[in-house]
């Protein structure tokens, strides 16, 4: 497995890992539609932000990205398809995803994450900082907000 920058024709492919990966964790398809926007990683995306893919016999396994606000950095995508989960991915990317931080000359990395992710990176060593709150479908949801100290 190596980290490489992603291109815009990776857009797809990296949509469809951040489908896969959000369905593993049994929402309803109503719901997964309902984040379509914030599923999708546009071509335009790629090209703007940091965005970088794990690949594996010449195929994405796994992205992240980072974008900018301001003064802020945050880790707005880190997905591993479900087959490669539990190997070690997740993990590399989260790492790789710190070190790009880091060399962009930031103290620190935002993180809204899913309920289901929220373990994943307190166990990378983010720290809880609040939450947010959302609704879906009718349906209130508390996100984990997190920061991560580099």
């Amino acid at each position: 497995m190596k980290i490489v920058r992603a291109s815009a024709e990776h857009a797809v492919e990296l949509t469809d890992i951040a489908y896969r990966a959000k369905r593993h964790w049994g929402y309803s398809e109503e719901w997964i539609q309902r984040w379509r926007d914030v599923l999708t990683i546009s071509p335009d995306f790629i090209t703007r932000e940091e965005t970088y893919c794990a690949v594996e016999e010449n195929a994405a396994i796994g992205c992240h990205a980072l974008i900018r606000a301001d003064t802020t950095l945050r880790l707005e995508h880190l997905w591993v398809l479900p087959r490669a989960m539990h190997r070690g991915i997740g993990r590399a990317l989260f790492q790789h995803a710190m070190a790009r931080a880091r060399t962009l000359g930031f103290r620190r990395v935002e993180i809204e994450s899913d309920p289901h992710a929220e373990a994943f990176y307190l166990r990378m060593g983010a720290e809880r900082a609040g939450t947010s709150l959302s609704e879906v479908c009718g349906q209130k949801r508390e996100l984990p907000f997190l920061t991560y100290f580099l």
